[in-house]
């Protein structure tokens, strides 16, 4: 019974300062959510979090519990008697770790995948050209061609449609949470929903940056990101315009 009381013990313990430092404590304080799929991936974030914190503290529990409670004594250079388990025991673990993947394939898996809904109708269009090692962006919709920053009107579904000129780059905007390839000859999108006013000189993470080693000047390919009211964008599309 004492071998099943105290990691007990400890399993609910750990547990329990596990869970209320997962909940207290923001977890990209130095990258807050400006998009609505990133809220969305935060929560799976947090959730995943949640759902490792058990599992890791019944191991850490059983670990030390194990080196305490049946470390070798006596002779050294001689082996201890043998440790059985128990099946009981076996089939527990196998049927919760089990439990915990099926419900992580559900949510945050599907039921993340359907929030961030990659297709559908968007509010505006926006083109991305890249190349080494710069960022373009051109608003089909408003005849602004080759843009050197990207401007986006708040609160308005946003389809991007990713164009590379001669390898394989990355389009990730961390403040987003969203992040895909840019391949030479075919045109790959992905959406994002700003939800909060901004722009890379107030939040160093909303920015495009380049994810795909792509040669020498790799680290400095980005392009500035700025959410902007309707007003805003749309006195920046006149001034922009052609």
């Amino acid at each position: 019974m004492r071998h099943l009381l105290v990691p007990g013990a400890a399993f609910a313990l750990l547990t329990a300062l596990g869970e209320l430092l997962v909940a207290s404590v923001d977890l990209l304080p130095l990258n807050p959510a400006m998009a609505r799929e990133a809220v969305v991936s935060d929560d799976a974030l947090r959730l995943l979090f949640a759902l490792a914190v058990p599992v890791g503290a019944f191991t850490l529990a059983a670990l030390l519990y194990g080196i305490w409670a049946f470390r070798r004594r006596g002779d050294p250079a001689e082996d201890g008697p043998p440790l059985r388990g128990h099946r009981a025991v076996t089939v527990a673990w196998l049927v919760v770790t089990t439990a915990l993947c099926l419900v992580v394939i559900v949510n945050p898996g599907i039921t993340g995948l359907a929030a961030m809904a990659q297709s559908g109708d968007a509010d505006l269009v926006v083109g991305i050209a890249a190349q080494r090692w710069s960022f373009s962006s051109s608003y089909p919709q408003h005849g602004v061609t080759k843009a050197k920053e990207l401007v986006l009107p708040v609160n308005r579904r946003v389809r991007l449609e990713l164009t590379a000129v001669d390898v394989v780059h990355g389009v990730w905007i961390p403040a987003f949470r969203v992040k895909k390839d840019a391949v030479p000859g075919i045109t790959t999108a992905m959406y994002v929903t700003p939800t909060r006013l901004g722009s890379s000189d107030g939040a160093v993470n909303l920015r495009m940056q380049c994810s795909q080693l792509c040669g020498l000047a790799h680290s400095t390919m980005t392009m500035p990101v700025r959410v902007v009211t309707d007003a805003e964008f749309q006195a920046w599309v006149a001034r922009n315009k052609g």
